[in-house]
């Protein structure tokens, strides 16, 4: 018997069954980019339904650094660091050559500054320009500061009940029971008696804490993505939106070529949902489909993910039933994050994103099966995790190890292991922390050999001397200086390893966030692969192939593109998105 198409099977599920809700403006996920339509919906007039697959908000955004990448700012002018568009604009064509010519790209550095504006004006979303965050590549027209964009911190106690809806950031970030630790607040609290500032800093966080267990499960003082989910969550509720958890989304529902609504199961129940507007897909991108990372990511990176579990590729299932494409002709299908993995004595399966906190600092190096370096370490996650799923001739990068001396983890760190841990028994029992007296024992029980990885840490430390890494550049940049340590001479990234014992840690190649995505306009419309438009269906956030074509221009680069074109498909539904286009 022949298929029917997506689009009749799901024209003719509306008819058998009426309408259980009928609203304007369907959106279907509750991180950033669902949030920030739901809430614009709301404050243009619409009636709006946001529907989250689970009982929480925040999605990928809760476990983010919470940074947007908007160019052109006027927050950037008021830290001294003034960035204009057309600097953008030089950059990300060094970048993305001719691709950098989209409309969806020229619509995104003309709007996001009025979308920032906007919500300040209309919400209690707030940022701040950080003066140094710099931009990932050194390129032409690359920003030092006041292009990243920072989340104001938040009060989680102004959402009252609603705190328990708002998704926790990842266990690994948070300390005494769910104190969140901002990069500001780490010297603080590892050197307490370093200073007055340091010591009031230090003691303010934790009174705050110890009176937040008292009523609360985790602390109430919210920093990064966290916050910003929570500031998005607060003002979703202030407007009137009417939002329904545990709403998973079955299908779309399509009649003369048109998305007019669609069905979610709630818990005992399906529901028809109406759309007089348009429908958002926000759901979060690839995430954990096993037939998606299949079908769009490559083999060695397959393994790993940090985005939820209940992030499935629902919308672009969805989407793609109905006639919408998922572009993967990019750079990279997704964007990356090396890290490393443990199994905690409760079970939970611990995947640590090497973010700043080690790579980047004096000390440490990284190496592949064979002994060899292969990358800069200090050089951001992406770019780090690029390296390793590039051909490396006959030695294999994944996993790649991360080698150093007790130093360097007395100091800085590893992974989960904090700065100033004297005992690493349960690490290396648990096979998270590999330890040898000499490098050649440690070279033989990561599987090099021995010679190679001598003489990879010989000339690294003849580098870390002259303070000029001939190979791969580690410490010239901009980037690798602010994540590296200034005390450190005459390279703030490199210092010599000691006398052993030496340790190594295995990291993996992970996904953040997708880059393959629905094809869209610069409206957040999705388009059918002949490029026409597929009238009542928006995307946006992680479900929305990247401006960016894979690549990784700086910090918040899938954050700034999901508030903007988030906050563009609500203007568009509404009728309202044409007099910011002129």
């Amino acid at each position: 018997m022949q298929a029917r198409a997506p689009e009749v099977w799901a024209a003719q599920a509306h008819r058998e069954q009426p309408w259980d809700v009928e609203t304007d403006l369907v959106v279907v996920g509750a991180g950033a980019a669902g949030m920030t339509a739901a809430l614009v919906g709301a404050l243009e007039g619409l009636e709006v339904v946001l529907c989250e697959k689970t009982d929480k908000v925040g999605g990928t955004t809760a476990f983010s650094a919470g940074s947007v990448w908007i160019p052109g700012s006027s927050l950037s002018w008021s830290v001294g660091r003034p960035d204009t568009v057309e600097a953008a604009r030089t950059y990300l064509g060094a970048l993305l050559g001719n691709h950098a010519s989209d409309a969806r790209l020229d619509a995104y550095l003309r709007m996001g500054p009025l979308v920032l504006d906007d919500l300040e004006a209309r919400s209690s979303v707030r940022f701040t320009a950080p003066p140094v965050h710099p931009d990932y590549k050194a390129l032409p027209g690359a920003a030092i500061g006041g292009r990243a964009l920072a989340a104001v911190p938040f009060d989680g106690r102004k959402l009252g009940a609603d705190f328990d809806r708002l998704r926790p950031p990842r266990r690994e970030f948070t300390v005494l029971g769910g104190m969140m630790i901002g990069k500001a607040d780490i010297d603080p609290l590892l050197h307490p008696f370093r200073s007055w500032k340091n010591l009031i800093h230090a003691f303010g966080m934790l009174a705050r804490h110890g009176l937040d267990r008292i009523r609360f499960q985790r602390g109430t003082r919210l920093v990064m993505g966290n916050a910003l989910a929570a500031r998005l969550f607060y003002d979703v509720r202030r407007a009137g939106v009417d939002v329904r958890f545990e709403a998973v989304l079955r299908q779309l529902v399509v009649e003369d070529g048109r998305v007019i609504g669609l069905i979610v199961n709630v818990p005992g129940r399906t529901l028809c949902i109406r759309a007089r507007k348009g429908v958002v897909l926000a759901t979060g991108g690839i995430g954990w489909s096993a037939e998606l990372r299949e079908r769009l990511l490559p083999p060695p990176a397959r393994r790993f993910s940090l985005a939820p579990e209940s992030n499935c590729g629902d919308g672009l299932c969805a989407a793609e039933a109905v006639g919408g494409e998922i572009v993967s002709d990019l750079e990279s299908p997704a964007l990356w994050m090396p890290s490393s993995v443990m199994r905690q004595p409760d079970g939970y399966l611990s995947v640590f994103p090497h973010i700043i906190l080690d790579r980047a600092k004096p000390g440490l190096l990284a190496v592949d099966g064979s002994g060899r370096r292969f990358v800069n370490e200090a050089d951001s996650y992406h770019d780090f995790v690029a390296a390793m799923l590039r051909a490396g001739g006959k030695a294999s990068r994944v996993p790649s190890f991360l080698v150093c001396d007790r130093r360097f983890i007395a100091e800085y760190g590893l992974g989960l292991i904090h700065p100033g841990t004297r005992n690493l028994k349960r690490f290396c029992d648990a096979g998270y922390l590999i330890v040898a007296d000499s490098i050649e024992e440690l070279a033989r029980k990561i599987g090099s050999e021995p010679g190679e990885l001598h003489a990879t840490i010989e000339r690294y430390n003849g580098y870390a001397e002259t303070g000029v890494d001939e190979e791969f550049g580690r410490g010239a940049s901009e980037l690798n200086r602010f994540n590296g340590d200034p005390a450190n001479k005459p390279n703030p990234c490199m210092r010599s390893l000691g006398r052993g014992p030496y340790y190594a840690l295995a990291v993996w190649p992970s996904d953040l966030a997708s880059s393959a995505g629905l094809r869209t306009d610069e409206r957040g419309r999705v388009l059918r692969s002949d490029g026409e438009v597929l009238s009542g269906l928006y995307a946006a956030g992680n479900d929305a192939v990247s401006i960016f074509r894979g690549t990784y221009p700086g910090p918040g680069t899938m954050l700034g593109p999901a508030i903007v074109f988030g906050w563009c498909a609500a203007m568009d539904a509404a009728g309202a998105l044409t007099a910011y286009r002129a």
